[in-house]
């Protein structure tokens, strides 16, 4: 794989091509570094120059357009999906589950639903065809996607004949301060001799999902019941429900051209408008299209398509629009902005600009969890998976508020994971490994190998260990926000609940004198039964069991800690008593973590397994990340041998600090020196195949503090994951969220060592020579705007003026007290 893209985020092209598709990728185009574009706003914009069919998908994804509410990917407005656009639109939480049959068998699974596409604007001149990039000649091509800003612009130059050429400008916004709103501009101008221009919008209700070629064989028509109408003059509106989970969706379209009249028609599935120009030679025609929608999961409205309409009629135009949704966006970038210099520092910020349109302050009114793809795209039918471990620990310390709605999503569907947990036979709380509306298990059971055409049993809702990652979850969003309100009433019950199921989970083995938990899957994934054995699942894995240690132990502190009222109310109804917590104290000491050559062993026989011999796959396959599918297709199992996916036992260096960690085993009784965990780095560096962008993340964090040389190679890894969409094709199907956050919080965090624990700040600082000078600003315990900046071995730590207390500060060496208003300044030692 190419060294990743050059920190412009310009694609370079020639500017021109011969044909309707025309031209052949530049250096950059295929990764490598170019000479850039203006330097006017360096890492503030994402530049993509020059038509390419084939990089589309990855590039309507990274120019997605959201508000935390809805989003819609960077689709040409005048393309229909076809094998090249997908204009996909996705509201958070949006639903909707479908019975499909696959491989002789009825398969169900609920997905996040493509609403009806709000893009549709497309343009010709009088009696001539519609223009597409990929029907007429593209003589120049430019995309540009405004990070400061959130405006997707869009220059294309269209050669119709000897006597035109057509420029066709649009900026396009999904509104961040009225998140109903969408809004976009389409400026036309013509060289040469005067002529008319036909030009129609609409709404589309005749969407499917069908963003994810694997998942074409399952239905993917979600939407029915589709009406249109119209309301003003100017306006058009649409309505459709999805077929089962019945949300009812409203959309409508306002559309002006100064007083150029528009009129409207109506199709089966479209709501249709249209405008004719009059275009002369250098005089610019503009045409505005203002969209709203809403659906019945909204507050305060009684008929989704009545809002709709009310909210666009009253909408202003469009420069008011954009100037309500800059201030919006400036506030964002003031509360969350990184200062990183370089191509790292402009790769992070189109990473939180992905992640503010994902999960923005309008989040936090919604009943919704972390979309593992974002609202980008359909892969893993916008599922709820453990992302949110690596997503969470960015928001803690910019939107608290956000964080506290996306584990009340969890708390909501506790009574669901408690009945998941009995229908295996257990207590307490067995959360799903992906989740969707209402926190059933909607991980599938059969998943489809590419590479041999076969569908194939999937286990891996035996990740139970998703539990300790919410339980993880509650507890750093409370030590960052200090919301003990939280952490007495719906945490301490999460807690309770994970807890409970864990120490069920455990069973005594006399032999062994040690609680072992059985029949799970790791991190890892691949590995998800012994070698010739027909039941899936393992026995002790080394994160499961330790992180089940920990969850036990940190629930165990919460109870003690609550006031006594609540404590009792608590345990009344929970039926929580003294033997139970005895129990839990027992097992938090004494769960069995398995070792073999010296390294912790990634699940109790893993040291059994086969050697495989990766120099020989490398050699006769030129990506060897997706391993499991490589030896699938041969007629071979990962299951044999000592190969990962991702990081499954150094997951545990990503979660806890070196001290934690080595208390954690001390607990358990075992002694983790630097010497053992070490080994077990290297161990299984040289196993792991990084088929998650998760992996370079992870072990990126890791070798920040094991072996420094080397963490530079995995950090540029996670940096360019989706950039240069190192996985082979999946970004175009929804950007990597978690990985995303995941590299803001390698710096937030990782680098500078940061914990909130015991109501101070602990730093200790990793300085790494390629990203040796950075700041940030943070939200720590009711302060606003507080900046850490580290330069060349200096540490800088500026407290807004208020009316809180001082932030403690504990590094290696020394403590400090920062007050309200004050900057201290302090020598990091070497």
């Amino acid at each position: 794989m190419a060294p990743y893209p050059d920190w412009t985020g310009a694609s370079r092209r020639s500017g021109t091509n011969s044909g309707p598709a025309g031209g052949t990728p530049s250096p950059h185009d295929r990764g490598q570094p170019h000479e850039g574009r203006r330097a006017a706003e360096p890492g503030r914009t994402w530049e993509y120059t020059g038509y390419d069919p084939g990089q589309e998908p990855l590039r309507e994804s990274l120019c997605t357009l959201g508000n935390g509410y809805f989003a819609t990917r960077g689709a040409f407005p005048e393309c229909a999906a076809d094998g090249v656009h997908y204009p996909g639109t996705y509201a958070a939480g949006c639903y909707n589950r479908l019975t499909s049959e696959v491989a002789g068998r009825l398969v169900e699974n609920e997905d996040m639903v493509n609403l009806p596409n709000w893009l549709p604007l497309r343009f010709r001149l009088e009696g001539g065809q519609w223009l597409t990039p990929d029907t007429t000649t593209v003589l120049e091509h430019r995309v540009v996607l405004h990070l400061a800003s959130g405006i997707l612009e869009r220059r294309t130059r269209y050669g119709l004949d000897a006597d035109h050429v057509l420029t066709v400008r649009q900026q396009r916004l999904v509104h961040m301060a009225d998140p109903h709103l969408a809004a976009m501009r389409t400026e036309f101008t013509l060289d040469g001799h005067s002529a008319g221009l036909e030009v129609e919008a609409a709404l589309d209700g005749g969407v499917t999902n069908a963003g994810v070629p694997r998942y074409r064989d399952l239905d993917g028509h979600h939407l029915t019941h589709v009406q249109t109408g119209t309301g003003t003059a100017d306006t058009v509106w649409l309505r459709c429900r999805t077929r089962t989970s019945d949300i009812r969706v409203g959309m409508a379209a306002r559309l002006t051209s100064g007083d150029v009249p528009v009129v409207a028609r109506h199709e089966q599935l479209r709501a249709v408008q249209e405008i004719g120009l009059r275009l002369t030679a250098g005089r610019t025609a503009t045409v505005d299209k203002t969209v709203a929608l809403h659906t019945s999961h909204d507050r305060a409205i009684s008929d989704p398509v009545q809002a709709a309409v009310e909210r666009v009629r009253e909408a202003p135009a469009f420069d008011e629009l954009l100037e309500a949704h800059l201030t919006a966006w400036d506030q964002l970038w003031r509360r969350a902005d990184i200062d990183v210099p370089g191509e790292p520092g402009a790769i992070l910020r189109l990473h939180l600009f992905h992640v503010l349109q994902t999960l923005s302050p309008h989040t936090a009114e919604l009943d919704v969890g972390v979309p593992a793809r974002g609202l980008h795209g359909e892969a893993y039918r916008g599922h709820v998976f453990w992302d949110e471990l690596f997503v969470l620990s960015y928001l803690n310390l910019h939107f608290p508020e956000v964080s506290r709605a996306l584990l009340e999503y969890r708390h909501r569907r506790l009574g669901q994971a408690r009945s998941a947990a009995r229908a295996i036979g257990r207590r307490g709380a067995r959360y799903p490994w992906q989740s969707g509306s209402d926190g059933r298990e909607e991980t599938q059971r059969l998943h489809l190998n590419p590479r041999s055409g076969r569908w194939l049993p999937d286990h891996s809702h035996l990740q139970y260990h998703v539990g300790s990652a919410i339980a993880y979850n509650v507890w750093q969003y409370c030590e960052a926000s200090g919301d003990t309100e939280f952490l007495h009433t719906k945490g301490a019950e999460t807690l309770l609940q994970i807890a409970r199921f864990w120490a069920d989970s455990a069973t005594w083995d006399e032999s062994l004198g040690r609680h072992r938990i059985l029949g799970v899957m790791g991190p890892d994934e691949y590995h998800d039964a012994y070698p010739d054995t027909p039941d899936p699942g393992l026995d002790d894995n080394a994160y499961t069991n330790i992180t089940a240690a920990w969850v036990l132990t940190r629930t165990l502190e919460v109870l003690r800690a609550l006031p006594e009222p609540r404590r009792r109310e608590l345990a009344e109804r929970t039926g929580l008593d003294g033997g139970e917590l005895e129990q839990w104290e027992d097992v938090s000491r004494t769960l069995y973590v398995p070792f073999h050559d010296g390294v912790v062993s990634q699940f109790e026989g893993y040291g059994d397994l086969a050697e495989l011999d990766w120099e020989d796959y490398r050699k006769r396959y030129d990506d060897i990340r997706r391993l499991d599918r490589i030896l699938e297709a041969e007629g071979d199992t990962v299951n044999r041998y000592k190969a990962s996916k991702q990081a499954d036992v150094l997951m545990l260096g990503y979660l806890f600090s070196p001290a934690e960690l080595r208390a954690l085993f001390h607990r358990l009784g075992h002694r983790l020196d630097d010497d053992t965990w070490l080994r077990t780095v290297d161990y299984y560096l040289g196993r792991t195949s990084h088929g998650s962008t998760l992996s370079g993340l992870v072990h990126g964090w890791i070798l920040a503090r094991a072996r420094r040389a080397e963490a530079w190679t995995f950090c540029q890894e996670a940096l360019r994951g989706d950039i240069a969409d190192v996985q082979g094709g999946t970004t175009g199907e929804g950007i990597h969220l978690g990985a995303m956050a995941g590299t803001l919080d390698l710096v937030q965090r990782g680098l500078t060592g940061l914990e909130t624990r015991e109501g101070a700040l602990w730093l200790d600082p990793v300085p790494l020579p390629e990203l040796s000078s950075y700041g940030f600003a943070l939200r720590y315990q009711g302060h606003w705007g507080v900046r850490l900046r580290l330069r060349h071995g200096r540490l800088e730590i500026e407290v807004p003026p208020s009316d809180r207390s001082p932030i403690d500060v504990q590094l290696a060496d020394r403590s400090v007290s920062v007050e309200p208003g004050e900057t201290c300044r302090l020598l990091l030692r070497e």
